[in-house]
């Protein structure tokens, strides 16, 4: 009885029960060595009874015993078609696919410099087509290419600015140039109205942390000290209590903090403490109580802390303020002092008047900062004043003193007109009487004066404006819209982050909508170191809207109106409107 199985090679069994015994080779073919065979498939009748056994080990016995003949056959280079006999067995070769010409392989071609067209040769010096960008040929020498990357040896380099509103700008800037040069070309290029009062600022979003670069700091110095395990940036905003410090003298430091560390009985007042800091001969100090972070979060404990030229130092003793128990907690020279941003949130502050002193190469780890905690504002503002001034001495006067000079001869620039710049060359005149004008000298009387014209002047302008356009409300006026220091529906808390973040200092104000009464807005302004919120509502007189934040008593046709009456009177405020808040897209 005859039996054929088929198999697959190598080693794999298909099916038992069937007749004809089948074995699949499979070999690639090198189209290089064509005397190996090709693909083919293998009919291999057998002769010989083979009895079937259920078991495995037999099955493996014939699956040997064909293998073995296949490997002999093999190694004879038969061609296909080609019968051989291999004991019991005939092999028939049956091919695949059919045999191909050889394959040639493609060669390098050269080409010609030479182009023919029509029978004349073209010659490569002659150019069928005029190049419009000739400047862009010559890569090395391009001056559009060359200006806008620095090359390794050049002595300029790019950094990195953020807006107030995430917006963010390269700017090529030299190797030595300062903040303040830096100022000037984002002034330029943002095209900003005015020139002064602005900052760079050194930002840690993950730590919290920001302070106000001065004005003769070297960018690319500050950026050197950047650890890349922190993400830091620059960002470009006013700031228009930098030199409060220089403006306030005679009232900016408390003589209950301030004192000669030689004599601790001997009091001083602020401007005799600023004017000694000048000195290199003196050594005032200033000292008081702040909260100190410890190792946990939770942990904050309050101490006595003295700061003179030669570091900041605290004391061992709660309750003791002896100069014998001090201890070294900071240096100046490779420090500088810091704000926190939402200290109560990121560090469990127990007040929102957070600051910090890092060193210049911290690698970013919290353990290394020295995060304070004031009770007021004032305090802090006070203390981050008194580290600058420490640090910096002669220097910090003179960056002032230079943005004076620059303030002036800007404003020399512009065309001049009557108007006098300061409030005290005004003289207060009364022109009710029939002999004409005479000088109010009482200041009460001046006062009453200056306020019964402003607001009868704004309601002649109101009346007269409403008139000419009947059928507008306030509401539907949109010329606040167009400047500066309306901010559309800014929060509470963003307004008084973002007063804060520009300076602390009297008139700094906005103009926000009020998100909780419809239709009204909210005048922000700070005064002493505090910021007030005045809602502005709508008032109807006569069939007409107007606003007014006095209940009516000031009515103005828009938040225009309003804005330049408070510019110039005080009114119902605690001060003049002076400084907008101001946020630019670069």
């Amino acid at each position: 009885m005859n039996m054929k199985q088929l198999y697959t090679v190598p080693r794999e069994r298909n099916s038992e029960r069937v007749k004809k015994l089948c074995y699949l080779y499979v070999q690639k073919s090198d189209s290089d060595a064509r005397n190996q065979p090709r693909d083919a498939v293998f009919n291999v009748e057998v002769g010989a009874q083979v009895e079937h056994r259920g078991t495995q080990a037999n099955r493996m016995e014939v699956a040997h015993t064909s293998r073995k003949a296949f490997e002999g056959s093999l190694m004879r280079n038969s061609s296909p078609g080609e019968e051989v006999s291999l004991g019991i067995s005939t092999l028939t070769l049956t091919p695949l696919i059919p045999e191909s010409p050889p394959v040639r392989r493609s060669q390098p071609i050269s080409i010609t410099s030479n182009r023919s067209k029509g029978g004349e040769f073209l010659s490569p010096s002659v150019s069928p087509i005029p190049n419009p960008f000739p400047e862009l040929c010559s890569l090395p020498h391009s001056s559009l290419l060359n200006s806008s990357l620095p090359s390794e040896s050049s002595d300029k380099c790019l950094i990195k600015v953020y807006g107030e509103d995430n917006s963010s700008r390269s700017v090529l800037v030299s190797r030595q140039a300062t903040a303040r040069e830096v100022c000037h070309l984002l002034v330029q290029s943002a095209h900003c109205s005015d020139q002064e009062n602005w900052a760079l600022l050194e930002h840690f979003p993950t730590l919290g942390l920001e302070r106000c670069l001065e004005d003769h700091e070297i960018v690319l110095e500050v950026q050197a000290t950047w650890s890349p395990k922190v993400k830091t940036r620059f960002m470009f905003s006013k700031n228009y209590a930098k030199y409060e410090v220089f403006n306030k003298q005679t009232c900016f430091f408390p003589e209950a903090m301030v004192s000669d560390s030689t004599d601790t009985m001997k009091r001083m007042t602020s401007q005799e403490f600023i004017q000694k800091l000048m000195t290199s001969e003196t050594s005032p100090q200033i000292q008081g109580f702040l909260y100190l972070k410890g190792y946990s979060k939770k942990f904050w404990k309050k101490v006595y802390f003295t700061l003179r030229r030669s570091g900041l130092y605290r004391s061992t003793k709660v309750s003791k303020k002896d100069p014998r128990h001090l201890q070294y907690t900071a240096d100046l020279d490779v420090s500088n002092v810091y704000k926190v941003v939402d200290g109560c949130k990121l560090y469990g502050a127990p007040t929102d008047f957070n600051f910090c002193i890092k060193p210049n190469r911290n690698q970013g780890l919290v353990k290394n900062l020295k995060i304070l905690c004031a009770e007021t504002e004032q305090i802090r503002t006070i203390w981050m004043s008194a580290f600058r001034l420490f640090k910096y001495k002669k220097q910090l006067q003179s960056n002032f003193q230079l943005s004076k000079l620059a303030l002036r001869s800007a404003e020399g620039s512009k065309p001049t007109d009557s108007k006098p710049n300061s409030e005290d060359s005004l003289v207060a005149m009364d022109f009710s009487g029939k002999a004409g004008g005479r000088v109010i000298e009482n200041p009460t009387e001046a006062q009453s004066a200056e306020q019964e014209e402003g607001q009868a002047w704004r309601k002649r302008e109101a009346l007269r404006c409403c008139q000419s356009n009947m059928n507008s409300e306030p509401w539907t006026s949109s010329v606040h819209k167009t400047h500066p220091w309306f901010h559309g529906g800014l929060s509470r808390k963003e307004a008084e982050r973002l007063i804060e973040k520009q300076g602390l200092a009297d008139g700094v104000f906005l103009v926000r909508r009020s998100h909780l009464h419809e239709n009204c807005f909210v005048l922000s302004l700070c005064y002493e170191l505090k910021v007030k919120h005045c809602i502005v509502v709508p008032v109807q007189r006569n069939g007409k809207m107007y606003y007014s934040i006095d209940d009516g008593v000031t009515l103005f046709i828009d938040l225009l109106q309003l804005v330049e009456f408070y510019q110039i009177n005080k009114g119902t405020l605690p001060v003049c409107l002076k400084c907008p808040c101001i946020c630019v897209a670069l």
